[in-house]
């Protein structure tokens, strides 16, 4: 038991990638709820059940809100059932590791806090202020606004980057970031109104974020960086397993060129002046 724990832990800690971290701790919550209300569920109690959704999740009541504070940061880290976070961390998992591959594991964190974030303002704004949603007593939990934002960061930032789907085949990011903000919106009209609205808060946030970033705006810097020089996006890992050959760093003009090409034709396009110029500029800004 103390080695599967250490690997574990190393997993989640000292694997680089902050994804494994992100999934990690969403599965310890939903283990940690629903492990013990399985157990008094079939005792016909769910007070665990009902207390999470009570303190945890994310009310649209803004007196509730007042007294529950916290919640527009634990709702994103909670999941409704085992498909939920299923899906959620599959998505997570899939369009984070494109993320981290092109801007590093530092952003990572940051862009799913503020997506959920957004998404919960998303949410309590719009119940408070659509009359179709007046006199509800409505709350919302899941990562799917923090994960949407790293889809659409990563669709924004990659449009024409191909993955393959099954029974689809290659689809193109941008496309697939369209699908889930058009089936998002017409989904308001279901069941399921808060969290659609909360999912279109963080494809907000996604696609300003990496805006922002091609703008010189990097949103992780502290106030007192913003005024320093503001390069454009760098990529912070590109192809890790190359071996340099050169130690003169690339001007920014060229990594731009290179970044224009990979948004444009994809990664596999670039020749191998190209590639090694990406894997100087990485191992400079690392």
């Amino acid at each position: 038991m103390n080695s599967l724990w250490q690997d574990i832990r190393i997993k989640l800690t000292q694997s680089g990638s902050r994804i494994n971290l992100l999934i990690g701790i969403n599965v310890l919550v939903f283990l940690l709820i629903n492990i013990p209300n399985v157990f008094l569920h079939m005792m016909g109690n769910d007070m665990v059940a009902y207390y999470a959704n009570e303190y945890l999740a994310l009310p649209a009541s803004l007196s509730k809100l007042a007294t529950r504070f916290w919640t527009p940061v634990s709702y994103m880290f909670m999941h409704d059932g085992i498909f939920h976070i299923l899906f959620n961390m599959l998505w997570l998992y899939w369009m984070g590791q494109i993320f981290e591959e092109y801007l590093g594991n530092k952003r990572i964190v940051n862009l799913y806090l503020m997506g959920g974030l957004v998404g919960a303002v998303f949410f309590v704004l719009s119940f408070n202020v659509f009359p179709i949603f007046a006199g509800t007593n409505a709350v919302v939990v899941g990562a799917s606004a923090s994960v949407t934002a790293i889809v659409i960061a990563t669709a924004t930032l990659l449009p024409n980057y191909t993955i393959y789907m099954m029974f689809i085949g290659p689809v193109k990011l941008k496309w697939l970031a369209l699908f889930f903000v058009v089936v998002d919106f017409l989904s308001i009209a279901g069941p399921n109104a808060g969290g659609e609205i909360a999912h279109l808060g963080g494809a907000l946030m996604g696609f300003i974020y990496v805006k922002q970033l091609n703008r010189g705006n990097d949103l992780n810097r502290s106030v007192n960086q913003i005024f320093s020089q503001r390069p454009k996006v760098k990529v912070a890992s590109v192809n890790r397993s190359y071996q340099q050959q050169s130690s003169s760093i690339p001007r920014q003009e060229e990594i731009d060129r290179i970044l224009d090409k990979i948004s444009a034709t994809g990664y596999d396009s670039l020749n191998k002046q190209e590639r090694d110029a990406l894997s100087r500029a990485s191992k400079h800004e690392g």
